[in-house]
């Protein structure tokens, strides 16, 4: 059933037109993710959706008596009164219920607010943001309207909100970049580009699938329209005369396409910057240890990191992780122990705060900061094309910071990071506000950056993509390592081997997750990232084995009477003959994790 229709929405902000009309529907059981890049309007067709902005066309068709919740990108508190007083009255502003405040404090205590007597001035943004969600979430509705739900949420939250969500009867309509949570949460996928919305059926991974099929027939499609355009061009040009009917037909086919909205390749964010040298010393910590009053954060920590080494540090909130990244970059003094660092080492560091970002200028001025042109893999580069590579076109190049949407500004001081090329990159929530087309090519360009890179985030996806090992707050005050990314790290915590996954799953599935959190209490229902990766490129390299331990047979036997040479040849296919013993154990090994995963569903 219908419980919403937006019918011909448009809207502009000044020169820049956000929505352009917009027709969709919302169903009493709809599971809607919006997606696009910063600044498209995603925020903006959801203020519409909920009420709290008018926009310049169109109109918004409701379902008599329809309840909606709705979680905002900044959520406004009255100063005067309390956390848990702001959220009791977000609540009973249209229903007064019995034990309100209970359930108000307990939805508080969950999302980590330990104090919600506490008045909002003395919150972070995050805390300020989660005790919003918690509102959104207790009220009444029959449309659950989330703007980026999931930031400032740590692991056991998010993870938490996907299976309250899983239980919520109602519609929902939210926007988050975190693309596990879509993949679980979401049935349908409304991407905003160039001022429309495209509805795909699916979750996240099927939207992907849909959506290049989609452009694929777009752009053949803009091919013929060329095609057909050069065509009437030249037949225009050669003096055509409207005497006729059929030429008059003509002439308006030629405007039409002259005037076509064109479609075009998409635009990616590109940007390899040549990072500086790095010496053989790298960054060494020897048994450090910090507190703040009573309360230990980590103690008798000690890493000397590796060039390359990809590191993603995890934990819940408050437990110290951005506080380690403030001591790397010597902003924070430990304790106890001591940090060095090596003379060649280059840090830049992407904090959540957009710290580096000045509040005055121009997007072109702020990139001009750091010069005319900038050196990459590609050459020299202007400042101007690199704001285009990173979607900045020249119509926003002179727009003022001030006036840029929050995942705007978070791109520009992105890229503001890259382009000072370092050779130790510091990412602290990178994830928070950036754009899925934004993270996708930022993790392309870590997959080439030759340095070390150290990540605080709570996106199960991109610590998936991105790091080779993570450091975690497990509560005890140490910090632990583990080997691979997050979905490893969940695997090793429940001490369940790789190699051993499948017989655990088929002989005990509602044991192995024994005392796990909710949405672990089973195995992993898919390949993590890098075993993917693996298995997708592991047959292409045992054909390549076996085609070279063949190839040095013939030339084994053609070798017979020089003993010198076949002894060589006779070593090197021994190692390439073990290699591909090895390669095709491991790939039996994923086959069979693939078959149980296909299996139970």
């Amino acid at each position: 059933m219908i419980i919403m229709t937006l019918e011909g929405i448009g809207i502009s902000f000044g020169e820049n037109e956000l929505l352009r009309s917009v027709t969709q529907g919302i169903e009493d059981r709809d599971r809607i993710g919006v997606i696009g890049i910063n600044g498209t309007g995603k925020s903006t067709l959801l203020a519409i959706a909920a009420g709290t902005l008018e926009p310049d066309e169109g109109q918004i068709i409701r379902r008599n008596g329809l309840k909606i919740s709705y979680l905002p990108q900044n959520p406004a508190f009255d100063p005067d009164r309390t956390i848990l007083e702001n959220v009791v009255r977000n609540i009973s502003r249209e229903q007064d219920f019995w034990n309100t405040r209970g359930e108000a404090a307990a939805m508080l205590q969950k999302l980590g607010i330990d104090d919600p007597e506490a008045l909002p001035g003395t919150l972070s943004g995050g805390q300020k943001k989660r005790a919003a969600l918690a509102a959104a979430l207790l009220t009444p509705s029959d449309l659950l309207i989330l703007d980026e739900p999931t930031n400032h949420l740590d692991h056991e939250m998010i993870e938490w909100l996907e299976e309250w969500l899983g239980g919520y009867s109602g519609a929902l309509i939210m926007i988050t970049h975190d693309r596990y949570f879509l993949d679980e949460v979401t049935s349908v996928i409304w991407e905003i580009d160039r001022a429309r919305v495209y509805s795909y059926p699916g979750n996240y991974e099927k939207y992907l699938e849909t959506k290049q099929a989609r452009l694929d027939f777009a752009l053949a499609e803009e091919r013929k329209m060329a095609a057909l355009y050069k065509q009437d061009l030249a037949w225009m040009m050669r003096g055509a005369r409207a005497r006729s009917t059929k030429q008059k037909a003509h002439i308006q086919r030629f405007e039409a396409l002259r005037d076509r909205e064109k479609i075009v390749e998409e635009r990616n964010v590109v940007l390899e910057s040549l990072p500086s040298r790095m010496g053989n010393k790298t960054i060494e910590i020897r048994h450090i240890s910090k507190s703040y009053g009573e309360k230990c954060l980590f103690r008798d920590f000690s890493y000397n990191f590796l060039k390359n080494d990809r590191i993603g540090i995890i934990g819940p909130n408050g437990c110290g992780k951005s506080t380690l990244l403030r001591i790397l970059t010597g902003k924070v003094s430990p304790d106890e122990g001591e940090l060095e660092i090596g003379q060649t080492i280059k840090m830049s560091c992407f904090s959540q705060e957009n710290e580096g970002l000045p509040p005055a200028g121009t997007v072109i001025e702020l990139v001009k900061e750091h010069g005319e042109c900038v050196r990459t893999a590609d050459g020299l580069i202007t400042a101007s094309a690199m704001c285009e590579r990173f979607l900045f076109p020249g119509s926003k190049q002179y727009t003022p910071v001030e006036k840029l949407s929050g995942g705007e500004k978070r791109r520009l001081y992105l890229l503001r990071v890259l382009m000072e090329a370092p050779n130790v990159l510091i990412l602290d929530e990178p994830t928070n506000d950036l754009d899925i087309e934004t993270l996708q090519i930022l993790e392309d360009y870590l997959d080439h950056f030759s340095g070390i890179v150290i990540a605080v985030s709570h996106d199960r996806y991109f610590l998936d993509r991105v790091v080779n090992r993570i450091f975690s707050f497990e509560g005890d005050g140490y910090l632990h390592q583990s080997e691979g990314g997050y979905e490893e790290y969940l695997l090793h915590k429940e001490g369940l081997s790789l190699s051993s996954l499948s017989e655990n799953a088929k002989a005990a599935p509602k044991e192995a997750g024994k005392g796990a959190r909710c949405r672990k209490a089973e195995a992993p229902r898919r390949l993590s990232y890098s075993q993917q990766r693996e298995y997708d490129s592991i047959e292409g390299l045992i054909d390549s084995l076996t085609e070279k331990s063949e190839r040095l047979a013939e030339e084994m036997n053609r070798a017979s009477a020089d003993y010198v040479k076949l002894q060589s040849l006779s070593e090197e296919k021994q190692k390439t003959d073990a290699e591909l013993e090895e390669k095709i154990g491991r790939f039996l090994e994923l086959q069979e994790l693939v078959e149980s995963f296909q299996k139970n569903g």
